[in-house]
């Protein structure tokens, strides 16, 4: 039995809003059309999705399972579509994804020397599209800094950096050469995710902020709303007055990987990844030079 993709589409949009009259608001469609579909794809997977009744529906173990898979599925499909209405163009393309402060030009310059006819895009991302921007296909390969969610990835590791504490330029400790954990315990924490993916190994009391990029991350800093922790390569090119990056070396440094769809198969996507690895050194020393 194939998996019929519009249903499973169906599918996640209930499963998102644990209700069939929204859900079938956003898909434009009736809601008893809607859950023709719902329960036809039941009968396709012989399992129950959800249980409803008429004041609530959840889902089943089942449905939840599908759910956590249905996301890499659609992102696949997804990412097929893009892929051959570019081919459909004519056009030879590779779109590669970075961190920031993490050059892409060393790889891209040894890359073209290989495939002069090929034109390659470079996109920024966030911590929180990263796993996104591979999976639906908007980037062909990308520079990932862990952790990250590496369900339907594969990972290259290619160099790591060391961490630096940011803080206002008027705390007790800006400008100094160097701090501990243990200098730092009770400050509040800017930071873009869980508690479970801060590097400190003493948790940090939570500022209450949720930033998505460096620059956001360094304006709540400068505000005095808190500290955060960014690769040394930050310091090269977020270079400001109000803020004070300092060394502390007894964080586990940060790992840069490339991450590509585990499976996207592709001669091109292969030989950049070759060539990120071949330039992995010189990729890491371009974003660590001292800014000073």
């Amino acid at each position: 039995m194939d998996l019929d993709l519009r249903k499973l589409r169906y599918f996640v949009a209930v499963a998102d809003r644990l209700h069939f009259g929204r859900a079938a608001d956003e898909l434009h469609i009736a809601q008893p059309a809607l859950s023709r579909q719902i329960r036809a794809l039941e009968q396709d997977l012989g399992a129950l999705l959800f249980t409803r009744d008429r004041h609530s529906v959840a889902l089943t173990d089942a449905g939840r399972q599908l759910l956590a898979d249905a996301g890499p599925l659609l992102a696949s499909a997804h990412a097929v579509r893009r892929r051959v209405t570019v081919a459909a163009r004519g056009s030879r393309r590779l779109a590669v994804g970075f961190r920031t402060g993490i050059p892409v030009i060393p790889a891209t310059r040894a890359f073209e020397a290989r495939h002069p006819d090929v034109v390659v895009d470079v996109l920024r991302m966030e911590w929180d599209d990263q796993a996104p921007m591979l999976l639906d296909g908007r980037v062909d390969v990308g520079y990932v800094r862990l952790p990250i969610d590496e369900t339907g990835l594969r990972l290259t590791p290619l160099y790591t950096e060391p961490l630096v504490v940011v803080l206002p330029a008027g705390h007790r400790l800006a400008g100094k050469e160097e701090v501990t954990e243990a200098d730092l315990a009770g400050e509040p924490l800017v930071w873009h995710a869980g508690p479970s993916t801060q590097p400190t190994r003493r948790p940090h009391p939570d500022s209450g902020l949720r930033v998505r990029g460096v620059e956001e991350t360094l304006e709540h800093v400068a505000a005095g709303r808190g500290i955060s922790f960014v690769g040394r390569s930050a310091t090269v090119f977020h270079s400001r007055p109000d803020i004070s990056y300092v060394s502390i070396p007894d964080l586990a440094p940060d790992q840069v990987c490339l991450a590509v769809a585990a499976s996207r198969t592709s001669p091109l996507v292969d030989d950049f990844v070759a060539a990120a690895q071949a330039t992995a050194e010189i990729t890491a020393e371009c974003g660590t030079l001292d800014s000073a």
